[in-house]
């Protein structure tokens, strides 16, 4: 079993339609046409990927942030508060 994520910017769906937002507002440069994203989804989810997120030119950028998150991990429970809080 494989599963995946995708974690899209703007897209152009009909929800803008049917609701009172509009893409009017937001620069062409970031909007995804549906049929990109879904394309953009399945190549990911080809090459094994957990997370896809279709917009960044650079991959590092989502490595570097998941890296610092594994990172952060296991000082974020003590039963204490930091010193800088005493």
């Amino acid at each position: 079993m494989q599963v995946q994520v995708v974690l899209p910017g703007v897209t152009r769906t009909e929800i803008f339609e049917r609701s009172s937002s509009s893409l009017a507002q937001v620069p062409p440069s970031m909007v995804m046409e549906v049929e990109d994203l879904v394309d953009a989804a399945l190549r990911g989810f080809d090459q094994g990927e957990l997370v896809t997120i279709p917009s960044p030119q650079d991959s590092s950028e989502w490595q570097a942030l998941t890296q610092a998150r594994l990172q952060l991990a296991p000082d974020l429970s003590h039963n204490q508060p930091a010193a800088r809080y005493s």
